[in-house]
């Protein structure tokens, strides 16, 4: 059995049972028997994080960027063993995706995240000296970071974005692993263990639990030691985890569900070609099986020749493209369940609907259609997300339709518009899909996040658990995980230096 990292050191867990993870290319069950905790060890994790938040407070900027940049290096040096892990684990490709874009993506934002760190822009300082008033931001306390499946490296719950943006702010971290790759998150701790003693930061401000019953789960977001939680993952476990938090008044940055519409506007079609769009929209759809949380699960047309043609050549270019891997059975089950009941809502079926005869743990690529009429009827239905290779593609009769749907939308990450400012129509629908997503965009698809300051990567519920956040973009995620703190008639001696 494996061991967790706890209150600094590797050591034998309290265990109620083991997971194992599995290769979905084949469906083999992989070596490694690692442990579920039983409370004991989430007690221990909560105690041991709480103990270290004076000594990581009196911590300097410098030192915190230097643990993030070492650790950045540390993974860099371990990439091979790391990434052919995770890719065991994930199906993911070893060197298109995982070391040529997720390692190289995971690190970049620990050393943007150290930057903030060491410069102390996410503070914010504001002093009015007339009153001798001065504010600023601080760190909220331990984070309890869990994370997602589909993102091995530069999501993971003990190197993504949440996990940087919390240390960045000085803050004790708990990650939570992800059941479907606990090998691939064990290498990378080590290396965090390794960069903690570089940076002499206290050995527990990094922890690591595999997994947990789901209420030791809930419990720990609602324990007084945890002081904001960092979530990505499936709606379901994102609302219950909310439900934990808000019960306690405790913030909690949640990413869940997201259909991302793209909506194609007739005047598009005057400047570019069907076959391109076909090409582009069924690309972004099927990107690794589907499996982002920006996937394009909803499109829209006018339902005229073009509208006609694209949904046909969409449907043309699922079929002929073999299924990839999904990340797990899970994923499986979710598709199953997203296609069925839409079958059940009245959807007509164009492609795929089932699992693939293919190795391993796949699932057709899969189409539907519908109408404007019946998306409008039953929006909430239609817009179940399927994660994975499962798209919806409605017809409208007209503008106004295509208005009409846009205010339908629930909250998602992404809105798209294909048109140009010079139609109305795109200005109208932009207006509209602004108040529904969180980040708008023309002409180009929704797959695809850049770790940039300006990046919005979040969104009205249930897109997101609060529409004012981002989970990526140094140094503005930062700020989920830290404290608005006022000095009131304060000598400058007992002020942080951030306001001296």
């Amino acid at each position: 059995m494996n061991d967790i990292l706890v209150g600094g050191q590797w050591r034998p867990a309290n265990s109620t049972g083991s997971i194992n993870a599995v290769d979905p290319r084949s469906g083999q069950t992989l070596d490694g028997d690692f442990p579920i905790s039983n409370w004991d060890d989430c007690a221990a994790a909560l105690e041991a994080a709480a103990q270290i938040v004076p000594a990581l407070e009196a911590a300097s900027p410098a030192q915190i960027a230097l643990f993030l940049r070492t650790y950045a290096g540390n993974l860099d040096a371990n990439s091979e063993a790391i990434c052919a892990a995770a890719e065991k684990e994930s199906g993911l490709p070893m060197p298109t995706r995982l070391q040529k874009v997720e390692m190289p993506r995971a690190t970049r934002q620990l050393r943007l995240a150290a930057d903030a760190a060491e410069s102390e822009v996410w503070r914010n300082p504001i002093v009015d000296a007339d009153i001798n008033l001065a504010s600023c931001r601080g760190p909220i306390g331990p984070v309890l970071v869990i994370g997602p499946n589909n993102f091995p490296l530069a999501f993971n719950a003990i190197a993504g974005s949440d996990f940087a943006s919390a240390i960045a702010a000085g803050n004790p971290v708990i990650a939570k692993a992800h059941p479907s790759h606990p090998l691939t998150t064990k290498l990378m701790a080590e290396q965090a263990v390794a960069a903690l003693a570089t940076a002499k930061l206290p050995a527990a401000t990094v922890q690591m639990l595999y997994h947990m019953a789901p209420e030791d789960g809930l419990r720990m977001v609602k324990s007084r030691e945890i002081a904001a939680v960092g979530f990505t993952g499936s709606r379901t476990a994102g609302v219950a985890l909310k439900a934990a938090a808000d019960e306690c008044g405790k913030p909690i940055y949640l990413e869940m569900s997201s259909v991302n519409p793209v909506f194609f506007l007739p005047s598009l079609f005057e400047q570019r070609s069907t076959d391109e769009i076909i090409t582009e929209l069924s690309g972004s759809c099927l990107l690794a099986a589907g499996q982002f949380c920006t996937c394009p699960n909803l499109f829209v047309l006018l339902d005229n020749e073009q509208g006609q043609q694209v949904v046909d050549g969409v449907k043309a270019q699922f079929e002929e493209q073999t299924p990839t891997v999904l990340l797990s059975g899970a994923v499986l089950g979710g598709l199953e369940s997203a296609a069925a009941m839409l079958q059940e809502k009245g959807a007509e079926l164009l492609a795929g609907g089932k699992p693939s005869d293919e190795e391993g743990i796949r699932f057709q690529n899969t189409l539907f259609k519908v109408t404007g009429d019946e998306f409008l009827a039953d929006t909430d239905a239609f817009q179940t997300e399927g994660f994975g290779p499962l798209s919806l593609g409605v017809l409208a009769k007209d503008l106004d339709q295509f208005y009409a749907i846009a205010e339908s939308i629930e909250g998602s990450l992404t809105g798209s518009v294909y048109g140009s400012a010079a139609d109305p129509a795109a200005k109208e629908l932009v207006s509209r899909l602004r108040r529904r997503v969180g980040r708008v965009i023309q002409n180009k698809m929704p797959t695809g996040v850049a770790v940039s300051p300006a990046m919005n990567h979040g969104g009205p519920f249930p897109a997101t658990g609060h529409p004012g956040f981002t989970s990526v973009g140094m140094p503005t995620s930062i700020g989920r995980f830290t404290k608005l703190d006022c000095y009131d008639n304060m000598e400058d001696a007992l002020k942080p230096d951030c306001l001296k």
